[in-house]
């Protein structure tokens, strides 16, 4: 008898225990490429949707990168505030070759591949700003896989990437990649004439360009005083 009262007893225990909560989306390792070619980090649904179009060999955008990615990551994005898409805007041959590098591989390594080639910007633009005229010659003839490998060579693009299990190979094959090139070169056009766009970094919200928005804190007081906005049922 003793069993079974103690049996009893337990059933409704059991019963009572209540369920665990699921688990938070975090949003901030979801990544995807966009139709327009760009690439979004977060919720695709998120109510306030960010472009950012990014220079590789521009500073202001390595600046941003550094000044904004632990607050906008984790305040705006992990929780499905907000959604960033990254745009390449090509400025110059360079810019080019950086982007086939951050876009080499699967999509989920883009975001890494972009920290990286933007928090280390201080060593290789300072060899493209001293480069030689025989490399220059290099880099504005041949063929566009040819010219590409070039610039990537002499900034030493390779070893920047070796860390992240990148092989020479597989760089030298996404830099020959001449169809992505041309369309990473036509994203951008279209992109500029769209939100005519004149430097770098710059913003779109909602799919409007924040006209004199160039840097993390000017972007941070924009999202501040738009999530602060209560949304409208039926809107």
């Amino acid at each position: 008898m003793k069993r079974l009262r103690l049996a009893l007893i337990a059933v409704p225990l059991a019963l009572a225990l209540p369920a665990a909560p699921a688990a938070a989306q975090n949003w901030s390792v979801n990544s995807a490429q966009t139709a327009a070619g760009g690439h979004r980090l977060g919720d695709p649904e998120a109510p306030l949707q960010i472009i950012e179009f990014v220079s590789y060999s521009c500073s202001h955008c390595a600046d941003f990168e550094r000044e904004s990615e632990a607050e906008l990551r984790y305040f705006y994005i992990q929780d499905g505030h907000a959604a960033l898409e990254v745009r390449p805007f090509i400025r110059n041959i360079v810019d080019i070759a950086a982007t086939l590098v951050a876009e080499c591989g699967d999509e989920d390594k883009f975001f890494g591949n972009h920290r990286l080639l933007l928090h280390r910007q201080d060593d290789w633009l300072t060899r493209a700003q001293e480069i030689s005229p025989q490399q220059q010659a290099r880099w504005n003839s041949g063929t566009v896989p040819t010219r590409m490998r070039a610039i990537a060579a002499d900034l030493d693009f390779y070893e920047l990437m070796e860390p992240r299990g990148y092989s020479i190979s597989e760089l030298n094959a996404c830099l020959s990649d001449q169809a992505r090139a041309e369309a990473v070169a036509a994203a951008s056009a279209a992109s500029a004439a769209q939100y005519n766009i004149t430097g770098t970094p710059s913003f779109a919200l909602s799919d409007t360009l924040l006209e004199g928005v160039h840097s993390w804190p000017a972007l941070r007081e924009v999202l501040s005083d738009a999530r602060a906005i209560p949304v409208q049922s039926g809107q």
